[in-house]
């Protein structure tokens, strides 16, 4: 059994051990361990989660499997563009993978765009995650390539886009 429910502040820690116990084994394949340091260090240091969460940039979301969160996703309006929202992201722990949590997840964001009034959203996906075919199977397609400087490193990723109605 699970829920989904609105991350706080007071879920930040929980957040960032769900993206260490997911980054690891699921970058380590395509990116160097130094890299995946850093980036786990700049993008989910506990203060710029808490901004994200206490500043209403970004909107987490925690699914709950037996009273454990398991999963997250985030999703914002895109900053350059407040007609498309942006998953930011999602990462389900490894041991709950392919019980459709991502689906869930994904469907939950859908409905909240949709809820907003938008019909549009976009995901970055690195252009060598497996992760991609998963997007594909959830209706979304590749709308351009984009290579994001991060630090000392590049993310080279995919947009992908999904319509929604």
């Amino acid at each position: 059994m699970f829920q989904i429910r609105q991350a706080t502040v007071n879920d930040v820690e929980i957040i960032r051990q769900i993206a260490e116990q997911t980054w690891w084994p699921a970058y380590s394949p395509i990116l160097a361990t130094e890299q995946i340091a850093f980036m786990l260090g700049e993008i989910y240091s506990a203060e710029k989660i808490t901004i994200q969460i206490a500043e209403n940039q970004q909107t987490y979301l925690l699914l709950i499997e037996d009273e454990r969160p398991v999963a997250f996703a985030a999703y914002s309006p895109r900053e350059e563009d407040v007609e498309i929202y942006k998953l930011h992201k999602l990462y389900c722990l490894p041991i709950t993978q392919g019980k459709g949590y991502g689906r869930v997840l994904i469907d939950e964001v859908c409905k909240k765009t949709l809820e907003a009034g938008k019909h549009t959203l976009d995901l970055n996906v690195n252009r060598y995650n497996k992760a991609k075919s998963f997007y594909e199977k959830m209706g979304f397609s590749v709308a351009y390539e984009e290579d994001i400087p991060i630090g000392p490193y590049w993310m080279n990723d995919y947009v992908m886009q999904k319509k929604l109605s």
